[in-house]
C-alpha cells in the first residue's frame, strides 16, 4: 500500500495551471526495503559469514554461465578480470575506444588502505569509524566495515600487478593523509594514482581477453537492460561506429558505469560519463538511491567562463602540504596574493577546526569556501556579483621542503595547474573552488551488491552502498577495487549456483521489446527537428541544478527547480535538433539519449533533496543549521537510505511520480552525533 505526499509549495506555484502537478504530490511512500543479505553477529565476522554462506559454483559448471560486465574502469575491469579468471564467460562493454579511457584514468590522490604502515595508530576499525562519520551518519556499518577490511589486499593484488606506488627512501610504499582524517592511510603514484591502477587493472583483463574468457566489446553502448520473467537476462546496446542495436544475453549483468554528476553539466568528471546504464536499469524497476547525495569538490580550478564544457580537479593531496586562505579584507581581494602581509591573509580552514585544519572533510572545506567567497572575500576574476575563488598556498611548503622536493611530490599536479591557467604555482598561489565530483547516490544494491531486479548487481561508484552522504577522499578507487577484486566475485556465485538460466531467444517477447523500445526511442530523437542544440538543453539543466540543488538547497529554491526541470523537460522533446541518422557515427544522437536521461533524473534529484529535511554531508538545506551556521541533521526523522522506484504518469508531459521505499540506518558500533572537526 502507498501513500501519496503533497508538499506545498508557495502561492505563486499554486497560483500557476501550469505547476498544478506540484501541489497534487511529487512522490508516494511504499513499503519499507530491508537488505536480507546482511549477516548478524559480530561486524567483524560478517564478511566472512557471508562468503562462507554464498552458494559455490564447480569450475565446469562456470564454463556454462555467461556474465556481462558495462564498464571498465577500476570496478568493470577487476571484476570482468576476477570472473573472467575464475572460468565465467565474460562479455564487457565500454563505450570508449580501449578500456584503457575508462574515467578512473582522472583519479590523481590515492587510494586508502589501513595498512597502517606509518604506525600513527590507523586500524581496520579507524578506517570505518572515519568512513562512516565522513559520511555524517548515512551508510551502512556492514558494508563500509567490509570495505575497510578488504582494503589491505587491494595493495598487496596491485603491488603484485606492477603499479608504481611511490615509496620511501628504504624501499617502504609511503602513504599520505586526505580530508577528513588524522592518519596517513592514502597510497598514491605522484597525481596518477588512478591511471596507475587502470593499466593494472586492464592488464588483468587484457589478459583473459587473450585467454578468450572474456570478449570485449569497446565503442559500444548500453541503452536497455533485458528483463524476462522477473530476472535480467541482458542488455541492448548500439554499436558506436556503425549504428547497429545489438543483442546480448546473459545469465547476470554487471553495471560498473560510475556516477551521474554530468547533470550539472559542469563537473570534473568526463564528457562522456553519463547516468544512461543506470537510469535504463532504474525505469525497469532497479531502485535509485539517495539521488541528492552528489560531492562537491573543494580543490577544482575555477570557471574561467561560458565556454567550458568541463571542470578540472586539482588533487585533495595538494591540501596535505598547501594552505588555504583569502584575504581578510575585501579591499585586498583584487592584489597579487604576494603582496598580502601574514597578518591580513585569513587561514580559515586552521582557524575554524584546528584539529583537522586543511584536511577537514570535503564537504566542509567545500561550504566554507563558499561562505568566504559569498561574504566578499574571494579572490580572482569576478563571476557575476562575487569572486568565485580561494588561494592554496605552497608558500610555506616551498621554504619548508624545497622545490624539487614539492616537486616529486605534486609536480605533475602544479605542472597541469600551469599549462590550464597560464600561472607559476611556485611563484603565485594557485586558485581554487569547489565543484562537482562525485555521486554516492547510485542504484540500490544488497549485501551481495545486487540491485532489487535479481541478476541485475552493481558495482563501484553505480551503487549507493557505502559513502552515506559523503565521501572521504581516495575512497573510491578503494571501492571500485574492492567491489571488482574481492566482493562481487564471491557474491554473484550464491545468483549464478541456480544457473544456467532458461535460454532465450533475440526474438522472445521480452528481448523483441527491449529492441523496439531502444529503436522508438532513437527514432523520435532523430524525427523532432527542433531548433534548439542538445547541449543548450544541457546547459540549462546543469545551471539549474547547480543554483538550486548544488552546494545550498532550499525548500523554495527546489520546488522552482522542478517546475523549470519540467518544463525544460516538456520542450526538450519539443524542440531539441539531432543531426545526422542512427545509422552511423553520431555524437549528437549519443548526447540527446544521455540528455533525456539526465532531465529525469534532475526532477529525481531535486525531489529527493526535497524530502530530506536535513542538513547531511555536503547537502546543506538552508532551513537546517546551527548556529554557527554548520550543518544540523534530523537522526529523528531521516536516518535512512531512501530508495526511490520508478513510476511515471507520462514522462513527456513532465511527470514523475517516483515511488519511496525507507531502509532504515541502524548503528550498534559507531554512535550517531553531530561531526566536529574542531
Amino acid at each position: 500500500m502507498t501513500t501519496t505526499h503533497t508538499t506545498q509549495p508557495d502561492t505563486t506555484h499554486q497560483d500557476n495551471p501550469q505547476n498544478v502537478g506540484l501541489t497534487t504530490g511529487l512522490y508516494r511512500e511504499g513499503e519499507p526495503i530491508v537488505d536480507t543479505k546482511a549477516p548478524n553477529g559480530d561486524i567483524g565476522d560478517r564478511w566472512g559469514k557471508r562468503k562462507f554462506e554464498a552458494r559455490l559454483v564447480n569450475p565446469s559448471n562456470r564454463r556454462k554461465l555467461t556474465v556481462i560486465v558495462v564498464g571498465t574502469g577500476l570496478a568493470g575491469a577487476s571484476a570482468g578480470a576476477t570472473l573472467g579468471e575464475a572460468g565465467y564467460n565474460v562479455k564487457s562493454f565500454c563505450y570508449q575506444d580501449t578500456p584503457r579511457r575508462a574515467h578512473s584514468i582522472a583519479a590523481q590522490g590515492g587510494i586508502n588502505a589501513a595498512k597502517n604502515y606509518k604506525e600513527d595508530g590507523d586500524s581496520v576499525y579507524r578506517l570505518f569509524y572515519d568512513t562512516v562519520k565522513g559520511g555524517d551518519f548515512r551508510s551502512r556499518e556492514s558494508n563500509v566495515y567490509r570495505l575497510a577490511e578488504v582494503s589491505a589486499s587491494i595493495i598487496d593484488q596491485c603491488v603484485a600487478q606492477g603499479v608504481p606506488f611511490a615509496r620511501e627512501y628504504g624501499g617502504l610504499l609511503d602513504n599520505r593523509s586526505f580530508g577528513g582524517v588524522q592518519v596517513s592511510r592514502t597510497f598514491y603514484a605522484r597525481g596518477q594514482t588512478g591511471q596507475q591502477l587502470l593499466i593494472g587493472a586492464y592488464q588483468a583483463l587484457e589478459r583473459q581477453i587473450a585467454a578468450g574468457t572474456v570478449e570485449m566489446h569497446t565503442r559500444h553502448e548500453m541503452l536497455e537492460l533485458i528483463v524476462a520473467e522477473g530476472r535480467t537476462r541482458g542488455v541492448i546496446v548500439r554499436d558506436m561506429v556503425t549504428g547497429a542495436i545489438e543483442t546480448h544475453l546473459a545469465d547476470a549483468v554487471v553495471l560498473a558505469t560510475g556516477g551521474y554528476s554530468n547533470v550539472f553539466y559542469l563537473s570534473t568528471n568526463a564528457m562522456g560519463c553519463n547516468v544512461t546504464a543506470t537510469w535504463r536499469a532504474h525505469r525497469q524497476g532497479a531502485h535509485f538511491a539517495n539521488p541528492c547525495y552528489t560531492q562537491i569538490h573543494p580543490t577544482c580550478i575555477p570557471v574561467a567562463g561560458d565556454h567550458q564544457s568541463k571542470l578540472t580537479l586539482m588533487s585533495e593531496s595538494l591540501r596535505n602540504d598547501g594552505r588555504i586562505w583569502v584575504p581578510k579584507n575585501r579591499e585586498d581581494c583584487d592584489k597579487d596574493p604576494r603582496e598580502i602581509a601574514e597578518e591580513d591573509r585569513d587561514y580559515y580552514l586552521e582557524r575554524i577546526y584546528p584539529a583537522f585544519g586543511n584536511l577537514v572533510p570535503r564537504d566542509i572545506a567545500s561550504r566554507q569556501a563558499k561562505n568566504v567567497c559569498d561574504e566578499g572575500r574571494g579572490v580572482g576574476p569576478l563571476v557575476g556579483d562575487f569572486r568565485r575563488g580561494v588561494y592554496l598556498d605552497f608558500t610555506d611548503a616551498l621554504t619548508r621542503m624545497s622545490a624539487d622536493a614539492v616537486a616529486e611530490k605534486y609536480g605533475n599536479l602544479l605542472d597541469m595547474y600551469q599549462r590550464i591557467t597560464g600561472e607559476d604555482p611556485y611563484e603565485v598561489p594557485m586558485r581554487i573552488y569547489p565543484a562537482v565530483h562525485y555521486t554516492m547516490g547510485g542504484l540500490w544494491v544488497d549485501y551481495d551488491l545486487q540491485s532489487t531486479i535479481p541478476g541485475l548487481f552493481v558495482t563501484g561508484e553505480a551503487n549507493f552502498s557505502d559513502h552515506g552522504a559523503n565521501r572521504l577522499g581516495a575512497s573510491a578507487l578503494m571501492q571500485g577495487l574492492a567491489d571488482g577484486y574481492f566482493v562481487l566475485p564471491n557474491t554473484i556465485r550464491d545468483y549464478l549456483a541456480d544457473g544456467p538460466y532458461p535460454a532465450l531467444s533475440a526474438d522472445s517477447p521480452p528481448v523483441a521489446e527491449a529492441r523496439a523500445a531502444v529503436q522508438q526511442r532513437i527514432d523520435t530523437l532523430l524525427s523532432i527537428n527542433g531548433e534548439r542544440s542538445v547541449d543548450s538543453f544541457h546547459k540549462e539543466l546543469g545551471a539549474i541544478m547547480w543554483d538550486f540543488c548544488g552546494m545550498e538547497r532550499s525548500e523554495e529554491g527546489l520546488f522552482k527547480a522542478i517546475d523549470l526541470i519540467r518544463s525544460l523537460r516538456e520542450e526538450f522533446w519539443r524542440n531539441v535538433r539531432v543531426l545526422g541518422s542512427g545509422e552511423e557515427l553520431n555524437q549528437s544522437l549519443e548526447k540527446a539519449g544521455r540528455v533525456a536521461d539526465f532531465l529525469e533524473l534532475g526532477e529525481l534529484m531535486c525531489v529527493d533533496a526535497l524530502h530530506r529535511r536535513e542538513s547531511c554531508g555536503g547537502h546543506f538545506r538552508a532551513e537546517s543549521q546551527t548556529e554557527d551556521n554548520e550543518a544540523l541533521r534530523n537522526d529523528d526523522e531521516f536516518a535512512y537510505v531512501a530508495a526511490w522506484e520508478f513510476a511515471q504518469d507520462d514522462t513527456i508531459e513532465g511527470r514523475l511520480t517516483p515511488v519511496l521505499h525507507k531502509e532504515d540506518l541502524a548503528y550498534e558500533y559507531v554512535h550517531l552525533k553531530q561531526r566536529s572537526y574542531k
